[in-house]
């Protein structure tokens, strides 16, 4: 007898397509896997040595709920000299992973009930994870035409006196969008009118290629007030099996939080920490040449796809994904459930190349794809892209 929780929750899109392309791979089928945002990179050597040292050094015990005192200096400088923003130690809580960092923080501030606005598309995890936590997630429509980013009118439309928080992700996934300041301030200023906390996961945030990015913290001391931001390594420095992101808020939320966080896992595992402690104070030029590389392949990604017939997609100014419309396409399928997850299907099993349908995102005329793949694989994919639409 299973929890009712799981009566509303739906499997992760990405684990399942994932899981298909390893069955497949199994039987000695060559797949070109263009669905999971995981960088090809391998984590910097610095930061491998940093860890292998701790292990020698014996740091292998219990630390601080909340995280290394050192690594959590290491964040502090980070967001004070890249981002503007000033915390203090005990309001940054290092947990194992972004995603960890993201329930941690629903955990500490919804209550059954309460309802969390969800801007679409939106990640594939954000939705469950509000309903796991006993909240509703409240879903925007936003425009194509503004790249899918939220506005402060859609905001208000959708507020009631249930709102407690409002989740947003700059840059996007699966869009690559970017918030400028000006595009956050009435945002913000909604927010703050209605109190409401803002959850701004600001993972993909050294990955971008343009500089109209802003911490939304970072707008003024009231933003920064009723904002939790989140971040971590898994994207920035190739350390997605390592599990260590971060949150940094308020006194108040970040003790709420590093309680919870004792009472689950105790702390992320210390080596990892220290890793995560090289990544940041050893790698610079290792993160930077990575961002040089997703900007070169998203150029040929879109130089490629700008030639692909009955398609559109959003331009992405960071992040390392392409979300295609495919809309066009629609009257050439027959599908009872999900169009997305049928052309996804057929392109898997007709042309062997694994994409994500835009259902898992919350719009079902989409596809993503990435380009943190080799560039042999991404160009591969969006031929045979190609081809598939053609043979339509």
């Amino acid at each position: 007898m299973l929890s009712k929780k799981l009566d509303n929750i739906t499997p992760s899109y990405t684990i399942e397509i994932s899981t298909k392309v390893n069955e497949l791979k199994n039987q000695g089928i060559d797949i070109v896997n263009l669905s999971i945002g995981e960088p090809d990179f391998f984590t910097p050597v610095p930061a491998k040595d940093r860890a292998i040292e701790a292990i020698y050094e014996n740091k292998t015990k219990y630390d601080a709920a909340s995280g290394l005192k050192e690594l959590r200096k290491a964040i502090q400088y980070k967001l004070m000299k890249e981002n503007n923003i000033n915390y203090e130690l005990d309001e940054i809580v290092v947990s194992s992973g972004a995603k960890h960092s993201i329930t941690n923080t629903l955990m500490a501030l919804i209550d059954p009930g309460d309802e969390v606005i969800l801007p679409k598309p939106f990640w594939v995890s954000y939705s469950e994870m509000i309903k796991m936590v006993g909240g509703t997630p409240i879903y925007i429509e936003t425009c194509k035409e503004n790249d899918f980013k939220l506005t402060s009118e859609e905001l208000k439309n959708a507020i009631s006196n249930k709102t407690k928080l409002l989740l947003i992700n700059n840059p996007s996934n699966p869009t690559g969008a970017i918030y400028s300041e000006k595009e956050l301030l009435p945002i913000v200023n909604t927010c703050l009118d209605n109190d409401i906390y803002i959850l701004s996961d600001e993972i993909y945030e050294r990955i971008r290629y343009t500089d109209s990015f802003k911490s939304i913290s970072s707008l003024s001391e009231d933003a920064k007030r009723i904002t939790v931001t989140i971040n971590g390594l898994s994207k920035s420095a190739a350390m997605t099996g390592w599990r260590l992101g971060y949150s940094a808020s308020s006194k108040e939320i970040a003790k709420a939080i590093s309680t919870i966080q004792g009472h689950l896992v105790s702390h992320p595992s210390t080596i990892s920490q220290w890793a995560a402690y090289g990544a940041l104070t050893l790698c610079q030029d290792e993160m930077k040449e990575m961002v040089n590389v997703y900007e070169n392949r998203r150029d040929r990604a879109v130089s490629l796809l700008s030639k692909v017939d009955n398609i559109s997609f959003i331009n992405p100014q960071g992040a390392f994904y392409v979300f295609i419309d495919i809309s066009a396409l629609k009257d050439k399928f027959d599908y009872s459930d999900s169009y997305s997850v049928e052309f996804c299907k057929r392109f898997l099993e007709e042309y062997r190349v694994a994409i994500v349908p835009g259902i898992a995102f919350g719009i079902d005329d989409y596809v993503r794809i990435v380009y943190c793949a080799d560039i042999n694989e991404v160009e591969e994919g969006i031929k045979r892209l190609d081809k598939f639409i053609q043979s339509l």
